[in-house]
């Protein structure tokens, strides 16, 4: 091999995704095994070297979906979480026996507190738990990772020790997770460049990153463990996950990209699929993008100020460092009209990243003339508005048929909704202190729950009077919290959707059980 081949090796920095396991932690952001097989199959289409599918001990769902992932992903390796316990490995083993590449990922906690309240363990105990779980992961696979929970609040002698047993007993990849996104990047750097010292056997493991953004530096660590010695990196699409989320990959891979000069990295990431990977992961979770996140926000390439305007006209290398087309966001929006025909809707959908079957293009072209009826202009927003909300609707027990709002200023309002229930079709009539709670109240005349709504949101999908509406309803029963999203051009027939939507996976959500102190890095 070349010293330039080496080079080229020792640089390429690999890229964990764990939107499907530790994004789907976050609260409300469950997914249903239909969106995480397209989530997967996009993570794979853009060059995840890994993906995380999930928790298969977790439970029944967690185990299919892993299970799934794992027969329909073609290049990534595809790994299955499990904690320092024989059922655990073995329950990831079985879930991962049709992947093309599997890899078990095994955890255990290595800090003080963590060992002393969470595990009531000795650090002995936990030592020979450490080489146990990787020997008994090693009998299913050769690609076995193993991280510490809470590393970054672990002793330096105590971490050392785990680490070099954990190689020694099989690992190939050592995450080292910042748990409850502690570190700074300064920290975090140092930790990393302290274990590749002084660990004897580091140079035979991967070491990984694993961060959380608790004070905002998920993303500043992660590139601080790369510039000591990390290759590779776990992250999130939109840097979803528990509590404030975890490291962005997006906004990793182009920090990578667009300042190679300062970081002489790269991954195998496509990075003109970010924008699609977005929008999907928004969707399918039900977890707006904020209007001013790095890379992908709405305002992401949007300038107002008019000295960045004017700069803009003059060159757009004033006020941009990438150009919008490297993350997958088209400059010209395409207009589209009542008079487009299939071939134009079809080629829109490639262009949006959509590949989708015959019988889901005819839907989606359906309701796209629908849409067009109603509006003068629809732009790429509103198709993807209305293809991932004809997704989300098209699967589970409830189905919105149809509603008519009597509403002004004398109440009470009045909803009278038709709701299919399980393919029946069930009528009622039903009031309250305005449209939405009267429609609120005949879905729950029609489906008793005793969910709580947590958060009703409205906002416009494009501009004008005409515009669509995207509703996003977060709904929480028993300790399980769930979101819908719907989108129409009447608000009312959008939040029925929204608030459908999220019952529907609260449905799903109820078959879960998960086991106690199910915690992960």
């Amino acid at each position: 091999m070349s010293q330039s081949q080496t080079d080229q090796s020792a640089n390429r920095v690999l890229i964990f995704d764990t939107t499907l396991r530790d994004g789907e932690q976050s609260p409300g952001a469950s997914m249903t095994l239909e969106e995480k097989l397209q989530v997967a199959e996009l993570l794979d289409d853009m060059g995840v070297d890994v993906i995380e599918a999930g928790f298969p001990i977790a439970s029944n769902g967690d185990f299919e979906s892993v299970q799934e992932v794992a027969r329909v992903v073609k290049n990534a390796v595809v790994c299955g979480l499990a904690r320092a316990g024989e059922k655990d490995i073995d329950r990831a083993g079985e879930a991962l026996r049709d992947a093309k590449q599997g890899r078990i990922h095994t955890f255990i906690s290595t800090s003080p507190v963590h060992m002393k309240h969470k595990l009531q363990m000795d650090p002995e105990d936990v030592l020979e738990a450490v080489i146990s779980s990787v020997t008994r992961a090693r009998n299913w696979t050769d690609n076995v990772e193993w991280s510490p929970e809470d590393a970054t609040r672990t002793e330096h002698d105590y971490l050392c020790a785990c680490v070099e047993a954990a190689i020694k007993a099989g690992a190939t990849t050592i995450n080292i997770p910042d748990t409850v996104g502690y570190t700074v990047p300064e920290e975090y750097g140092a930790l990393i460049a302290m274990l590749k010292t002084r660990v004897p056997n580091i140079d035979k493991a991967v070491i990984s990153t694993h961060c959380h953004n608790d004070l905002g530096l998920a993303v500043a660590n992660s590139l601080a463990g790369v510039a000591n010695g990390a290759r590779q990196i776990e992250c999130t699409i939109n840097g979803i996950g528990e509590r404030a989320g975890n490291a962005a990959l997006e906004e990793i891979v182009m920090a990578l990209k667009v300042r190679s000069d300062a970081m002489p990295f790269e991954t195998g990431i496509k990075s003109e699929m970010i924008a699609r990977a977005s929008k999907l992961v928004s969707s399918v979770t039900a977890f707006p993008v904020q209007y001013n996140k790095a890379i992908v926000g709405q305002n992401a390439f949007a300038h107002e100020s008019g000295i960045h305007q004017d700069g803009m006209l003059k060159n757009t290398q004033t006020y941009e460092i990438m150009t919008p087309e490297s993350v997958g966001i088209s400059k010209s929006s395409l207009v589209m009209g009542k008079h487009s025909g299939r071939h134009a809707f079809r080629k829109k959908l490639e262009e949006l990243g959509y590949d989708l079957g015959q019988n889901a293009v005819e839907d989606a072209f359906r309701r796209f003339k629908d849409l067009a009826d109603k509006k003068k202009h629809v732009f790429d927003d509103d198709i993807v508005a209305l293809v991932d909300d004809g997704m989300a609707s098209g699967e589970g027990v409830l189905k919105v048929v149809a509603l008519k709002i009597v509403c002004g200023t004398e109440g009470p309002q009045e909803a009278t909704l038709t709701l299919e229930v399980a393919g029946e079709e069930k009528t009622v009539v039903a009031t309250g202190d305005g449209p939405v709670d009267a429609t609120f109240n005949a879905i729950g005349a029609l489906f008793p729950h005793k969910a709580h709504l947590q958060l009703y949101q409205v906002h416009a999908v494009t501009e004008g009077t005409d515009a669509q509406a995207e509703v996003s309803v977060r709904l929480e029963e028993d300790g399980k919290t769930v979101t819908g999203r719907g989108a129409e051009t009447d608000t009312l027939v959008a939040s029925a959707r929204a608030y459908v939507s999220a019952l529907n996976k609260l449905i799903v959500k109820r078959r879960k059980s998960a086991p106690e102190a199910l915690q992960a890095s």
